[in-house]
């Protein structure tokens, strides 16, 4: 089969298995998980990419397992988000297990950056620090209507929830998507082919949390951006960063409740 094929083959798997278990469709999900089971055992050449398309998509069906579960348990609307953010775990457990099966190791981007660097962008080249300024300024403009529209009295009730929702979402995210996933398969296909995939499958894994697909879509440019990040800086860190500024927006802002 055509390489090209195969992969977008890979791909539309992978994407409608991430949209099916979002909307919690278990039975057809596991259809998705089966497929790439057979071509797991039937090819040899990309097993390390269908691997962890696969365990992703087992830790997808355990996340959404594991909040089906805590919704009967009458928690505050706070505390099943910081639950279920936390869950993401299961996601990250699965991708881990298909790198030691696969006796892959992987950095995750997990040094920090060079400050000395040069980041060569398409018309020029400019210090890492400049790069990751204009990356800072860019994600902070979130915060402007904090200034305009929400009062201090509910930035201040929704602090500490805001704090810790930022910090576990965002880490999480980005260890899964920016981690293990953009490495794993930028080792094994192309970098722009990693970078498509993980994008997409960013956006799109935000219907698990009740967002509209279009607007899921959107997200996508949201991932684009970080990988961009990551492989500029070779660091997850600024990622994580920026990404924990995002959501601090999106509390705040009334946006998450």
């Amino acid at each position: 089969m055509n390489r090209k094929l195969f992969l977008f083959i890979l791909s539309i798997l992978f994407f409608v298995g991430i949209v099916l278990f979002s909307y919690k469709l278990f039975e057809f999900g596991l259809l998705s998980i089966l497929c790439l089971v057979i071509i797991y055992f039937v090819t040899e050449k990309y097993r390390t990419t269908v691997s962890l398309f696969l365990f992703f998509l087992l830790g997808l069906m355990m996340f959404q397992i594991g909040s089906n579960y805590i919704n009967a348990w009458g928690l505050s609307v706070e505390m099943n988000i910081l639950i279920n953010r936390s869950f993401l775990i299961f996601i990250i457990l699965g991708t881990v297990v298909s790198l030691i099966l696969s006796k892959q190791k992987r950095s995750v981007f997990a040094s920090f950056p060079n400050w000395s660097k040069k980041v060569t962008l398409p018309f020029h080249t400019i210090p890492l620090p400049y790069f990751l300024l204009i990356g800072l300024v860019g994600s902070s403009t979130i915060l402007i209507p904090l200034f305009v529209q929400q009062e201090m009295s509910y930035i201040k009730s929704m602090f500490l929830f805001g704090i810790l929702f930022a910090i576990i979402n965002a880490t999480l995210e980005e260890v899964i998507w920016r981690g293990f996933l953009l490495s794993g398969l930028k080792s094994n296909v192309s970098t722009r082919y990693a970078v498509l995939i993980t994008s997409i499958g960013f956006g799109l894994l935000h219907l698990s949390i009740g967002i509209p697909m279009l607007l899921s879509l959107l997200f996508s440019f949201g991932g684009l951006f970080y990988a961009i990040v990551v492989l500029k800086t070779n660091s997850i860190y600024p990622a994580i960063f920026f990404h924990i500024i995002i959501n601090l927006g999106m509390v705040f802002n009334g946006w998450i409740i």
